[in-house]
């Protein structure tokens, strides 16, 4: 099955090979601590459990991340919320970083707690919402 390739400023990450999942593993585990997510809450956003912390230990020491269709879609999603948050917050990379833990009363909530309360279906929701902030 053709594994999806995961931009970042302009070089693709293969994630089909295991180099390629280690330095997708450093970039979301890198990103996540950025928002400040406790250690549960990054588990959740990954779709682990929230005891994971050995597993995320070892993606932010470097460990592929594993070759999971579910985990790489979450990772290529949270990334790309990440490049909606810069793009929307140019001179603002502080409230770029802080925005997934700030209530938002568009969204009801924490777009955190979304993620983590619906899943990949609440990741959608947050990428798309911001897609359609971008495109205003």
């Amino acid at each position: 099955r053709p594994m999806p390739a995961v931009a970042k400023k302009h070089a693709v990450v293969d994630v089909g090979s295991r180099e390629g999942r280690a330095r997708l593993a450093l970039m979301v585990t890198r990103l996540l601590d950025h928002w400040q997510l406790t250690a549960p809450e990054q588990a959740e956003v990954l779709g682990l459990s929230a005891a994971s912390r050995s597993t995320l230990n070892r993606y932010r020491s470097g460990e592929p991340l594993a070759d999971s269709r579910d985990l790489l879609d979450r990772a290529g999603h949270l990334l790309g919320i990440h490049k909606s948050l810069r793009l929307l917050f140019p001179r603002d990379g502080d409230l770029a970083y802080r925005w997934m833990t700030q209530p938002n009363r568009r969204l009801g909530a924490r777009p955190v707690d979304l993620v983590i309360e619906h899943g990949f279906e609440g990741l959608l929701a947050v990428r798309r919402y911001l897609d359609f902030q971008r495109g205003q």
